[in-house]
């Protein structure tokens, strides 16, 4: 058994979505000063490797405490999308030789590599997941869809129909993720995978900030 950390770290002026506040961390006591050291950190809820509760697009929504924990942990189903263009647009296809493994208590974990361009503009030019894709995830039963990029819709976005789709039925939405290469690698060699995307405990949250990690073999 192998743990891989799914995670970006937080620092000040790490990239957030367009509008959202910025990320400071700096000391705020010492030891040398104080005795102990301490830090001050300044970010908001989708900071980071973060998840997304139904609240965060619409008030009548479940909140991060309203939703059951095992929507944060669970068997993972991970789905190779590197070869996606700048800013394309990731339909149900993409899913095509997975529809057995998807099902309820599964989380899907879309890879696009988009990744190894944090802290860039290229960044902001994800992939992203359309409505029809979120409605075929939802209904076989997925309720926890991960992605290695900004979001699952577009950046910047508006109506934000995948966003629509996943909440509205409940589902958790985690981004920023990272690293999931080896992942890819270990379910081509059969080995299971296991996914930790548990939030800070923050109450009537619309989202919160993970430690995303994967437990392999």
């Amino acid at each position: 058994m192998r743990l891989v950390d799914l995670s970006v770290e937080i620092a000040t002026g790490m990239p957030v979505y367009p509008g959202d506040p910025a990320v400071a961390v700096t000391p705020a006591l010492s030891v040398a000063a104080d005795g102990v050291n301490v830090l001050h950190l300044d970010m908001g809820s989708q900071s980071g490797t973060h998840v997304d509760a139904p609240f965060h697009i619409d008030d009548a929504l479940p909140t991060l405490d309203q939703l059951p924990l095992e929507r944060f942990v669970g068997e993972a189903v991970v789905v190779d999308a590197r070869d996606a263009r700048p800013r394309s647009a990731l339909g149900p296809s993409l899913f095509e030789g997975f529809e057995g493994r998807l099902r309820a208590g599964v989380i899907v974990l879309v890879a696009t590599g988009w990744s190894r361009h944090w802290g860039t503009d290229d960044y902001l030019a994800h992939p992203y997941l359309t409505r029809e894709a979120a409605e075929l995830l939802v209904a076989a039963g997925v309720r926890t869809v991960g992605i290695d990029a900004l979001s699952v819709d577009p950046t910047p976005g508006d109506d934000f129909p995948a966003h629509q789709v996943l909440c509205g039925a409940h589902a958790v939405i985690a981004e920023n993720l990272t690293g999931l290469a080896p992942l890819l690698e270990a379910q081509a060699a059969g080995e299971p995978i296991e996914v930790s995307l548990l939030p800070l405990r923050l109450p009537a949250a619309d989202g919160a900030p993970v430690r995303a990690v994967a437990r392999i073999g």
